[in-house]
Formats: C-alpha cells, structure tokens, sequence
C-alpha cells in the first residue's frame, strides 16, 4: 500500500521526496551545536521570522556530509519557553542559500566527513517550516529514533564477523595455535556471534511492529529504537577491538598517504590488515552520535523505569 509519512504537507513530500528517493537531491542533518550535543535541547541557533521568511543565525557542527549536501534540515530556535524543548522549529534549508559557509572537520582517519556549518542571516522561506512553528523538538526526535534503529548495518556486521573467523584460524597465538582455537578468543567470537544474532531477531521483530503501524492494533516505534542504538554500536565497536586484537602489531602500520597518493610502499602483513585502524579509532564515535549510549539509558530508564534524572535532555 502506499507509504504514509508522518509529517510534513502534501507540497512539502511532492517536492522533496521524490528527487531524495531518487538520489539526485543530499540532504544532511543540522542538530548537534558546539553547546547542544548530548544536551540538543541547549540549541542555540535561531530562526527570527522576518515577513515571508525565516532569518537564520548560528552554527551546526557534526554535519556529516555537508558539503556533499545540496539541503539540509534543522533544528532552529524560534522561541523562548521554560521547558527549552519547547521554542524549537524545523526547518528545511537549500544548502545554496547565501549566508551559509563550511568549515571542514578532520577525523582521527584523515577523510573529510565531517564538518561544521555557519548560518550568517540565512534567509528561510516560511513555507519551509515543517509542522508548527515552535513544535519541531517532537519531528527531531521522531527522526533520531529511526536514525537510531537504522544506524549500523547488521550485514556488515555479519561480513566483519566471517572476516574475524577468518583470520582467527590464520593468524597464531602463540607456540604455533591458531587463534580460533585459542580458548579466550574463541570464547569472544562465540559471545559476539549469539549477541549479533540475537540482535538480528530483536530488530526484525522491531521491524514487523512498524511495519503494521497503520493496522489496527499497530504500535509506532518506541524504546526499541533506544535499546537497538546501545547494543547494535557496542557490537560494531567490539567487533573492530577483536579485530584488531586479532592482527595485533601488523593492525597498527597505515599511512594514509600511501592509500590515497599511490606512494610505492611494500605492503606489511597480511592484506587482510589494511584497514583495521581506520576502522577501530572511528568507530570510537558511534556509541556517541545519535544520542550518547548513557543518554539512551537515561532514556530507557525513565521511559520504563519511572526513574526521575537529572540528565535525561532528550526524554522530555
């Protein structure tokens, strides 16, 4: 049947959907502030409604792929409440827009990913707020829910695992014993193994909840998206430390350099080497985009505990 979308006006979805599902319009994500990380509800840039317009002023940081990007959707103050979730718009903003510079951001791999982005009076037509004004904290979070359950692949946490077999019963540990039959080792892939399948069962049963959303008796989604959030990024990031467990010092040569200016470097170790560091050190950031992993507990602990704390922004 066909898909229902939960926010934003039939022009709105005419416009922007179909060249997005085409992949000839990039969108990137304007949420995370040098303040309002973790804490989004802190944000600061704001959207000062000028006749027809919105005049936009601040700075974004984080923004994957912004100068990729031809749009970009924001989160912008546009009013002053007690509750800080309140106050808060969403906005949808042509990346071409005079005002609007880029500042590049460096990774600990040496690729440009990310990046920070300045709004200098960036003028905003009105007909690009999505929903009402004021009222856009519940979109952002109703968009990082499924940015949550749908960060990560399980696929190539699956390929990552046959590779880590693989080279378990190549690589030695020591007086001539293949790793995988190292009993320590053995016993992390095993572990790693049942919490990837075990993950794979909890996600497609999070899956067919949403996918009946519009049925009677359907459920949108919920604490899943937090609980998947946590563990899916702790398998990713277990599964990269095992790796580069496994290779031990040949995981550590990479010069970027040779990668990418064709410098005629011998090779060290094994092929199945390269890699592994660019893949472990950013692989560090996953349990903190999208919500820290200690925000989703606090999330989960309030939404299903009834716990009252003190740190809990995005809960609210």
């Amino acid at each position: 049947g066909p898909v229902l979308m939960a926010y934003g006006t039939e022009e709105q979805q005419q416009r922007h959907l179909p060249p997005m599902l085409a992949g000839e319009k990039i969108w990137c994500q304007g949420y995370s502030e040098p303040g309002a990380g973790s804490d989004l509800a802190s944000l600061k840039t704001e959207a000062v409604r000028d006749g027809d317009h919105y005049v936009v002023n601040g700075s974004k940081i984080w923004t994957t792929k912004a100068h990729w990007a031809d749009w970009v959707f924001l989160l912008v103050r546009t009013g002053k409440f007690e509750k800080r979730q309140q106050g808060i718009s969403f906005l949808l903003v042509d990346m071409k827009t005079p005002g609007i510079s880029i500042r590049p951001i460096h990774l600990i791999d040496g690729l440009h990913e990310t990046n920070q982005v300045f709004y200098d009076n960036v003028r905003v037509p009105v007909e690009n707020l999505v929903g009402v004004e004021n009222e856009g904290w519940g979109i952002g979070k109703y968009l990082l829910a499924h940015e949550r359950m749908g960060g990560g692949s399980l696929g190539q946490h699956k390929a990552l695992l046959r590779q880590l077999k693989h080279i378990a019963g190549l690589e030695e540990a020591g007086g001539g014993t293949p790793l995988a039959k190292d009993e320590s080792f053995a016993r992390e892939i095993a572990s790693i193994a049942v919490e990837l399948e075990t993950l794979e069962a909890f996600n497609l049963r999070a899956i067919d909840k949403v996918s009946r959303a519009g049925e009677l008796g359907g459920q949108a989604l919920g604490m899943e998206a937090n609980h998947f959030k946590i563990r899916n990024t702790e398998i990713q990031q277990r599964l990269t430390e095992l790796k580069v467990q496994a290779l031990g010092y040949y995981a550590n040569p990479y010069v970027f350099g040779a990668l990418t200016q064709g410098w005629n470097e011998p090779p060290i170790g094994a092929e199945y080497a390269n890699g592994a560091s660019p893949a472990y050190f950013p692989f560090r950031k996953v349990s903190i985009y999208s919500g820290s992993n200690e925000i989703q507990h606090n999330i989960i602990a309030k939404a299903q505990l009834g716990l009252e704390l003190r740190a809990c922004p995005e809960s609210s």
